[in-house]
């Protein structure tokens, strides 16, 4: 199911609501608290100039008494007059002066005498001295008056608590005798109905003014978004939507069309739109050039594949290469890590007798390394000839190489002959690995000779070959150095120990199994690890001596 597709306008116009609403939350909020402070801070001030104007007209050690006796005294009445004047002339709702008694739920503070208006007088719910509280007090609030009664000092102490009354703010300051000894509380009570009343028609206000400032806003800004933001951005759209659904029939990329949205707002847009119209051209360059790229990179993979058949069949590749001589019997493999490879290994009969092997790896992959491999493979069997040294052929091969290596190429190989009626095995190393001889029923094992310097590395180079015996039975292993180089997924090297073994494990299998078998061990070693080095491996064996 196609998800429906949101309109830009309607996100836009959804944040501005959200963030009107927020903004107007916070200017509400922002108000309500500074106006809140600065009335309890009007309210802090007038309670306590009620508070210490009436605390400096009690006699506290009077009062003590009183309280002691539960009997009102003359100075008791005095003070009760004051009281009832102070309420008369100034704005609250309760001026009192009362004892904690306890921290219960009923009756935990008696009344020592409380501020009557001259309109209160006639009510006969007044305090007296020695009324109880009964259930007008929470235990909380009590509790304050405790810490008023043990830590009491001039300072006055505020709290707000929501009564039966009302919600009341509340001032209070302890009454000392002539000691310093408190004796008693006395509290003033403000209402706090003008503070909410007055906060609810400050939100009323704010709430109704920011309604018509958002409405207006909106207005203001879908007229502008339309106009500068969502028709240009329309336009682009629905020009890019043509060009990627309308062309999709086109058979090549030539028949694209690419039409401008035609946006001169001077602004982003525009400048979006132009970015839109190049991007667009330069994509129809590039799908032409893609094209033309494909197609010549299916030519070259095309060639690439004759390349590669043409190099296989470059290689002797039929086994068994000699099927008429039962002197002896050889096998090998070469496998490239690219398309084509540099390795190359060769057989062929020097004479009647004379059979010569060829294992050599060409330095780089590839092309180069390729065509490389075919001078050289070609130059060392047409100067292989019957009589002349090994040392020499190598010599003249290496000079040759030379002349025509402008890319600074270079090959390590390795070529043997051997004398079929003899067993005689002349051989001469380029910077090669060291070939393995396996003797009759014995182990492989390398033979440790001496490379000489890489062919077509420096001109002039001489080159001298060594013999060796070999009796029937014998086999020699020659490879290349994608063999004991491959590596896994650990960075480690296959390596001349592992191949050993493989080897020896194998010895007795036919040549074509054995060099099968290593392969396979090799490609257990690496794992997934892609082949980064052409694999070349032969093996000889020496059956019989030829007879004359």
């Amino acid at each position: 199911m196609k998800k429906k597709k949101k309109k830009l306008s309607f996100i836009l116009l959804a944040g501005t609501v959200v963030f009107a609403i927020l903004l107007s939350t916070f200017i509400g909020v922002v108000g309500y608290r500074i106006y809140r402070r600065g009335m309890m801070n009007k309210y802090q001030t007038y309670i306590s100039g009620i508070l210490n104007l009436c605390s400096e007209n009690i006699d506290g050690d009077d009062l003590e008494k009183c309280i002691s006796t539960l009997t009102k005294s003359g100075e008791y009445d005095k003070t009760q007059e004051f009281l009832n004047m102070v309420k008369n002339n100034y704005d609250f709702e309760y001026i009192y002066i009362v004892v904690p008694q306890n921290e219960s739920d009923y009756d935990n503070m008696m009344y020592v005498m409380a501020g009557v208006s001259d309109s209160e007088k006639i009510d006969d719910d007044n305090v007296s001295l020695g009324d109880m509280s009964a259930d007008e007090y929470s235990h909380d609030v009590v509790e304050q008056y405790f810490e008023y009664m043990k830590n009491g000092s001039g300072q006055t102490s505020y709290y707000a608590n929501n009564t039966e009354f009302g919600y009341m703010y509340t001032g209070s300051v302890p009454v000392v005798n002539s000691a310093g000894k408190t004796i008693a509380v006395m509290s003033v009570d403000i209402t706090m109905d003008e503070v909410y009343e007055t906060m609810k028609e400050y939100i009323s206000y704010v709430a109704g003014l920011s309604i018509v400032q958002t409405v207006f806003y909106l207005l203001l800004l879908n007229m502008w978004l339309n106009r500068r933001v969502i028709r240009p951005l329309s336009k682009v759209e629905e020009a890019s939507m043509k060009f990627a659904y309308s062309n999709k029939d086109a058979e090549s990329p030539e028949q694209l069309v690419i039409d401008g949205p035609g946006i001169h707002t001077g602004d982003e847009i525009q400048s979006l739109s132009d970015a839109y119209v190049q991007m667009a051209k330069e994509l129809k360059n590039y799908m032409v050039n893609l094209v033309s790229v494909t197609k010549e990179k299916e030519r070259i993979g095309a060639e690439l594949q004759v390349a590669t058949q043409i190099q296989a069949n470059m290689l002797p590749c039929i086994f068994p290469a000699f099927p008429e001589r039962r002197e002896l019997d050889i096998y090998a493999t070469m496998n490239p890590a690219k398309e084509v490879g540099g390795d190359f290994y060769d057989l062929f009969m020097v004479d009647e007798s004379h059979l010569a092997i060829v294992v050599a790896d060409v330095s780089g992959k590839g092309v180069p390394a390729a065509l490389f491999m075919v001078i050289g493979n070609t130059l060392l069997k047409d100067h292989t000839l019957s009589g002349v040294p090994l040392g020499q052929v190598f010599t003249e091969v290496n000079d040759l190489l030379c002349e025509t290596n402008k890319e600074g190429l270079f090959i390590t190989a390795f070529e043997a002959i051997l004398d079929l009626k003899t067993g005689e095995l002349e051989y001469v190393n380029a910077g090669h690995e060291l070939p393995f001889i396996c003797r009759k029923d014995e182990s492989f094992s390398y033979i440790k000779i001496k490379a000489g310097f890489v062919l077509a590395g420096i001109e002039g180079m001489k080159y001298k070959s060594t013999s060796m015996q070999m009796n029937p039975g014998d086999r020699i292993f020659q490879y290349t150095d994608g063999v004991t180089e491959a590596v896994n997924n650990k960075n480690e090297m296959y390596g001349m120990e592992r191949l050993e073994a493989v080897l020896n494990a194998n010895k007795d299998e036919n040549l074509k199994d054995m060099l099968h078998n290593v392969r396979k061990d090799i490609d257990s070693f690496v794992e997934e690890v892609p082949q980064f080095d052409d694999i070349t491996m032969l093996c000889l064996e020496y059956k019989e001596k030829q007879e004359d």
